[in-house]
């Protein structure tokens, strides 16, 4: 028999009580992901281990392991657990996929079964391994094959393979934020790594209408669509706010070089108003320092009081290069985002706009007044397994 074995890692950390409820949380997410595909399954959960029990093992772990939470996934073979049964399975392991000349390791692991230890295990399936295929070699060090052996009080479990997942925390389990969403590689990027550290998630998109790409509201649409992919099963929603009335208004000053860091402050003071109505504990922003002129120390520091909800920014301290690898690995990443620019943004942007300046402009265009006004625009999109629709 198969079954599939999930591991967590920072979850074994916490209290009892709170390892319990995030495990319990995580087994919804798995047991939702699963019903997504289609999967019939059992799960069940021992210490440090979750074994789900279905009739397509292999598709089963790789839809775990897209769980957040889940380190790795693995098919097991399912024997007894005592040495003659886990030696002769990994036995039928290695004839697979261990061939003359290659190397191996024998990783083995017991609890709460007693008789011998995990050592003796590791020694005992090593020497049977061998003595059905003796043109192999043993090298613990850099083995070219490994074979996995666990003793465990429910069985015994043998496998070759780990499906990686994505660590973090269980979705859900840190409340709820609100990540402002663009058309962007940061953004989605931002999204997900606070998905990934258990965060239910909003998104809010601030759509330039005139003053944005023709291709700009597409690409928004299709980075929530991908982002919902990894919480299977759950409702992921969207925010849209009309921009255009705010960018009339900067692009009549006679100042240009303001405009990104008066845009960045309308969008905080918008999407603090949608986050109190939603009571959603914080933003999120994709802000990376350094990278553009509205994101240099100095304009963040007069950037960020526009906020009156706290902002996290996941992304402040990575090179650009690790957040397009990110991008690429969870799947948004658009190397050909199509006509996604902004109109509004100068060509020589401050770095350092004086505080008092910028307050200044904001009550001669009555910011707060726009911003109330903008918040009263959204058109809310829902998505769901990567199918998005609108919703009012």
């Amino acid at each position: 028999m198969e079954a599939v074995m999930v591991r967590y890692g920072e979850i074994f950390l916490k209290s009892e009580t709170v390892k319990r409820r995030y495990i319990s949380i995580m087994t919804k997410n798995i047991g939702l992901a699963l019903e997504s595909e289609g999967l019939a399954n059992r799960i069940e959960t021992y210490r440090g281990r979750i074994m789900i029990y279905g009739d397509e093992p292999r598709r089963v772990a790789v839809a775990a392991a897209k769980t957040f939470g889940v380190v790795s996934t693995s098919v097991c073979t399912v024997t007894v657990a005592d040495i003659e049964g886990l030696a002769a399975t990994a036995v039928e392991h290695a004839e697979r996929n261990l061939g003359p000349g290659m190397s191996f390791a024998v990783r083995a692991r017991r609890s709460g079964v007693e008789g011998f230890s995990s050592q003796e295990l590791a020694a005992a399936v090593g020497s049977a391994v061998l003595d059905r295929i003796p043109e192999a070699r043993v090298d613990l060090s850099a083995p070219d094959y490994e074979i996995f052996v666990e003793a465990r009080e429910y069985g015994g479990l043998v496998y070759d393979e780990r499906i990686p997942g994505p660590g973090g925390l269980p979705y859900g389990t840190q409340g709820e934020v609100m990540a402002l969403l663009s058309e962007g590689i940061d953004s989605p990027v931002a999204s997900w790594l606070m998905m990934r550290r258990g965060c239910r998630m909003v998104h809010v998109n601030m759509h330039g209408g005139r003053f944005g790409g023709k291709d700009a509201r597409k690409r928004v649409l299709e980075n929530h669509a991908r982002l919902s992919r990894w919480v299977p099963g759950h409702s992921l929603d969207l925010l849209v706010v009309e921009m255009e009335p705010f960018f009339a208004a900067i692009t009549a000053l006679k100042e240009p070089r303001y405009r990104c860091v008066l845009c960045k402050r309308f969008m905080l003071r918008v999407a603090s108003i949608l986050a109190e109505e939603r009571r959603v504990a914080a933003l999120v922003s994709g802000d990376n320092l350094g990278q553009v002129a509205s994101q240099t120390l100095a304009n963040m520091a007069v950037i960020a009081p526009a906020a009156t909800v706290p902002v996290l920014r996941p992304l402040i301290g990575l090179d650009k290069e690790e957040v397009v690898d990110r991008a690429r690995a969870i799947g948004t990443f658009e190397a050909h985002p199509g006509d996604v620019g902004c109109t509004v943004a100068p060509r020589y942007p401050s770095t350092a706009a004086p505080a008092e300046t910028i307050m200044k402009i904001e009550k001669a265009f009555d910011a707060e007044g726009l911003a109330e006004r903008a918040a009263g625009t959204v058109r809310r999109f829902r998505a769901k397994n990567g199918v998005v629709e609108e919703v009012g």
